[in-house]
């Protein structure tokens, strides 16, 4: 039996950043083997493991086998004789396949630390194609490290699976749960930009893919593109350091604009009601919790008068604050 330190806490060392959690892969064991040695089973899908004494999780090394379209639909296989080499094959970047040795050597078979170094975001085999949640862990990455660009046969991989429909095939609580963590990183709109050059923002947000090209009146936006706007107000928001909800209802509030007939342009007349019914099919489609949801529409359906907040009359002012 050997042990592996693999993943996210190797990348965030070798990028001196604060190590969070580690995740452990095991290699040459038995689920029968963990048990003995006081592990609990805690995994549906395949074996994994809680320390007896620190809780953290220990994978048995294992393979994967695409076997339906979408997120579900794998055929997982672990014995004693997976490679630690073949477990790190099925990882989704280079950048998190990679592992240390109970002795702290490095084990680096798909140049992920080149990759760290270059700021590259690069697929590690052709598995990525297997699984689209993959696309959104991507874009989530690059809101999280703002230097690093995505390799053009990333890319290209990524605009092929997109064209295939795997991303149609998504579950809509892995959606939410990817772009959630994606607004809570440090510049979110990095995250929509990928999706945008991948095709898959579209797919997954389409009330938001068409803000981009649609003009507003340059004297109160100077950067005149509604999508530019809203990454801006989105990126404003994550540098405040402002809760999920916050963020979400800074993505969404502008959503109306999209629907504005081209010869209305650049005013978008009554926009806020628009936005509010395009949020609330989107809440719906996306299951966003309700938190996020109320505030949302708060902001969508008020934003205007926000804006005008000084120029209220009294009454008007008391009944928005009710």
């Amino acid at each position: 039996m050997r042990i592996y330190r693999v993943g996210g806490s190797v990348r965030d060392e070798l990028l001196g950043l604060p190590v969070q959690d580690h995740d452990w892969v095991v290699v040459g064991a038995t689920p029968e083997m963990m048990i003995e040695r006081g592990f609990r089973p805690v995994g549906q899908d395949f074996p994994v493991f809680l320390h007896p004494d620190t809780h953290e999780e220990y994978a048995l090394a294992r393979t994967e086998r695409k076997t339906a379209p979408g997120y579900r639909g794998f055929a997982v296989h672990f014995a004693p004789e997976v490679t630690l080499e073949e477990d790190l094959q099925r990882r989704d970047l280079t950048i998190n396949a990679m592992a240390r040795d109970a002795d702290g050597n490095l084990i680096d078979p798909y140049d992920g630390q080149a990759d760290l170094r270059a700021g590259v975001l690069r697929h590690v085999s052709a598995a990525f194609e297997e699984d689209p949640v993959r696309i959104l862990r991507l874009a989530r990455f690059a809101a999280r490290f703002e230097r690093f660009t995505v390799a053009p046969e990333t890319m290209a991989l990524m605009r092929r699976m997109v064209a295939a429909g795997e991303v149609d095939a998504l579950v809509a609580e892995r959606v939410w749960q990817e772009l959630a963590r994606g607004l809570m990183e440090r510049h979110p709109s990095r995250m929509f930009e990928v999706l945008r050059e991948c095709g898959a923002l579209e797919r997954v947000l389409p009330e938001l893919a068409r803000l981009w090209g649609v003009p507003q009146r340059a004297e109160h936006h100077p950067e005149v593109d509604t999508g530019v706007h809203v990454m801006m107000v989105v990126d404003y928001a994550a540098g405040a350091g402002q809760p999920l909800p916050v963020r979400f209802a800074a993505l969404t509030h502008d959503l109306g604009k999209g629907t504005t007939p081209p010869e209305q342009w650049p005013r978008h007349i009554a926009h806020e009601a628009r936005s509010v019914k395009l949020l609330d099919a989107l809440c719906e489609r996306l299951r966003v919790p309700g938190e996020c949801r109320d505030l949302a529409r708060l902001v969508a359906r008020e934003h205007g008068l926000i804006h005008r907040v000084l120029e209220l009359r009294a009454s008007t002012l008391v009944e928005l604050l009710e």
